[in-house]
């Protein structure tokens, strides 16, 4: 057992200062001056903040096939030690997730590596309809479909698929939204002029906004067709933002998006000095979009913040824009970076525990995680707001070694992290000697 007393709540909208009781995997009391019995390890918090663990919806973890990248022991330390308890991972590895028997063999990676909480997403492609529909609601996140082929070449295109598909589906489907016809015809164009040596700076003018319109206002159009409960990632324009609606709760919404950290925090001003270390598909694109994703995440039409956490080696990155790959590390960051818009006056504690960890829960039914309730999970970050410290290539813990954040002082400091009761990390060391648990659904 763990108590954690005198520490400042974050929780549903309110932060109050308490003791919360620990035992077992779950959290077992909450209260004032609580005073257990028995054999109590206890964690003074005052001065601290206490935050329910981080929900990321959006990963690639690398495993299995691509794990010079990174793999789900790797990934899932550095996200333990941003103060992420629960993750959500893609299907575009080697062999791509895209079959019943590959998707319980990466549960059962996870099982045996994985020190966060974890899900697996169900990958779709042009002719796995059938597969796609045996996924089992209650044990798997959701179905990811990839409308825009990105990394990995798992591109559904085929009109008829994608309509059974939305009209089919037991569960969630979650998409990449990119039009491939209009970004291969914007590469064509610049390859034509650059060579393989196009300045990054013209990402967002390949993957531009239209491609990224197209292919969502679709998504949407097949949605409402078929009722489906579809959930958009990585909004990175303000065009898109007008697409999604805040008349009604996230409960009831049928058709929620996500904006990512690397949308919230870069621009295209930023791609001369980062250059492929803020590629990213879709593209980082004007401090005019992140402006309205910023405006659309606080007030509710965009529901919640992820990573789209994509580890690459360094030497992959160094590579020509044509050859070097979309996608970067993360997830050890991404509440620290929260907390810096926090400092800045942009996002208040409390909202920043609703979109990254309450409202995944809600937009995902994640079963007894997500809120700092007693019966939940023991899910938690304990966090303190004014201990600078600088982002530097040893202390990245990303297999891949390197952050798009290097040389950035962040101003708050993950201190302690459980998970489901664990205490996973505390004051920079890491404990393995209990692994997170599989993520359930209410569904």
């Amino acid at each position: 057992m763990h108590i954690i007393k005198n520490i400042n709540i974050v929780n549903e909208g309110r932060i109050t200062v308490g003791d919360v009781l620990l035992k077992n995997d779950l959290i077992e009391k909450i209260g004032d001056q609580l005073d257990p019995q028995g054999n109590v390890e206890e964690i003074d918090g005052t001065g601290l903040h206490l935050f329910p663990g981080v929900i990321d919806d959006q990963v690639h973890f690398r495993e299995p096939g691509l794990t010079h990248k990174g793999n789900i022991f790797t990934e899932s330390r550095a996200a333990v030690a941003g103060g992420v308890t629960s993750f959500m991972e893609m299907p575009n590895v080697n062999p791509q997730t895209i079959t019943q028997e590959l998707l319980a063999a990466k549960y059962e990676i996870g099982a045996q590596n994985s020190l966060a909480n974890y899900s697996f997403y169900m990958g779709s492609t042009n002719d796995n309809l059938e597969e796609v529909l045996k996924t089992d609601p209650k044990s798997v996140c959701g179905i990811k479909i990839f409308m825009g082929s990105s990394t990995g070449n798992m591109l559904v295109d085929d009109p008829e698929t994608l309509e059974n598909i939305f009209c089919n589906a037991p569960i969630l489907i979650a998409t990449h939204c990119e039009d491939e016809a209009t970004i291969r015809a914007n590469t064509e164009a610049y390859v034509s002029k650059y060579g393989d040596e196009i300045p990054f700076k013209y990402h967002p003018v390949i993957r531009n906004e239209e491609a990224c319109y197209l292919s969502s206002s679709k998504a949407i159009e097949l949605a409402q067709k078929c009722n489906t409960r579809l959930h958009i990632l990585h909004i990175s324009t303000g065009k898109e933002t007008h697409l999604f609606s805040n008349d009604e709760p996230l409960g009831k919404k049928r058709i929620t998006s996500e904006a990512c950290i690397h949308h919230l925090w870069f621009s295209d001003e930023d791609y001369d000095e980062k250059g492929a270390f803020i590629k990213w598909n879709p593209a980082v694109k004007s401090a005019s979009d992140r402006d309205q994703i910023w405006e659309a995440l606080l007030d509710d039409r965009i529901d919640v913040i992820a990573t789209d956490h994509a580890p690459h080696t360094l030497e992959e990155k160094m590579n020509p824009y044509t050859k070097a790959p979309s996608g970067g590390p993360l997830i050890q960051h991404t509440l620290v970076a929260m907390l810096d818009f926090y400092h800045e006056g942009k996002i208040s504690l409390e909202r920043i525990a609703e979109k990254m960890s309450h409202a995944v829960a809600e937009c995902f039914d994640v079963k007894d995680r997500g809120y700092i309730r007693e019966g939940y999970k023991a899910d938690l970050a304990i966090v303190n707001l004014n201990k600078p410290w600088q982002v530097i290539r040893d202390n990245v813990r990303a297999k891949c070694g390197w952050s798009p954040f290097e040389g950035h002082q962040f101003k708050s400091a993950v201190e302690k992290t459980f998970v489901s009761g664990h205490l996973a990390y505390a004051d920079g060391q890491l404990n393995e000697s209990a692994l997170g648990q599989r993520l359930y659904f209410d569904r």
